[in-house]
């Protein structure tokens, strides 16, 4: 029978990250009979509830069929060469992702691309929007993200620049094609004030570098053992900025 540990990839202080298929690791972090209290906290969790913030694949594919990328005419291969040589596989893009064991964990959710499997989640009024161009200016990438939540919260819009090599932050920064801003995740951890932040789909790691900077527990999944290695060296070097 597969252990936590046999997937522990990183830990540190308030931060740990597992390297393995979340819908294996996510009830091994469940103590008995609850949803919120992890066993990887060492027992200190009774009263907090867990808050899943997470970008899953949502079955639109990074990479689609044709070779092109995300609706643009360019070649996949030669955007990689042109941005990070390094990308490693999105693993489950290739179809639309159950939400149910992400629901089950936890008290509270943020889902990026919500809206691509709206219908496999329950209606929520609180969309958070990601707005990400300024002055009209537009590609053929989406003018806006949305993630779904059952946070009881109006809808909120975030304003952040990210087109193409125009960003309002982490200018130059290219570790994973679907990346977010760490100021974006930083937002929408502020809509959850208490409480262990999973991550169950950590890429490269934006959400445990967003928790880490504003003291919050967090605890981080990816499949990928090259996205796994990025977030660690993310983590560090944030600590070498303070």
């Amino acid at each position: 029978m597969s252990k936590l540990a046999d997937y522990l990839f990183h830990e540190e202080p308030g931060i740990t990250l597992y390297c393995g298929d979340c819908r294996i690791i996510l009830p091994l972090l469940r103590c008995p009979n609850t949803s919120y209290c992890l066993e990887a906290c060492d027992g200190r969790c009774g009263l907090e509830s867990a808050a899943v913030v997470t970008d899953p694949p949502y079955g639109v594919s990074a990479v689609r069929p044709d070779g092109k990328m995300g609706g643009t005419s360019r070649d996949i291969k030669r955007w990689r060469g042109q941005i990070n040589p390094t990308y490693a596989p999105i693993f489950g893009d290739d179809k639309p992702i159950d939400p149910s064991p992400l629901l089950a964990f936890g008290r509270r959710h943020i889902i990026w691309g919500g809206n691509y499997i709206a219908d496999r989640l329950p209606p929520s009024p609180a969309w958070l929007v990601w707005y990400k161009r300024i002055n009209g200016q537009a590609n053929d990438f989406a003018d806006c993200e949305l993630a779904w939540t059952d946070l009881e919260m109006p809808a909120r819009v975030f304003q952040h620049l990210w087109m193409g090599m125009l960003r309002d932050s982490e200018r130059g920064v290219h570790d994973h094609p679907t990346q977010k801003p760490t100021a974006l995740i930083s937002w929408c951890l502020s809509f959850v004030p208490d409480g262990v932040i999973i991550d169950p789909y950590a890429g490269s790691g934006t959400t445990l570098e967003a928790a880490k900077s504003l003291n919050r527990r967090a605890i981080g999944i990816e499949i990928s053992p090259d996205y796994c290695e990025i977030a660690v060296k993310r983590l560090r070097q944030e600590v070498l900025a303070l």
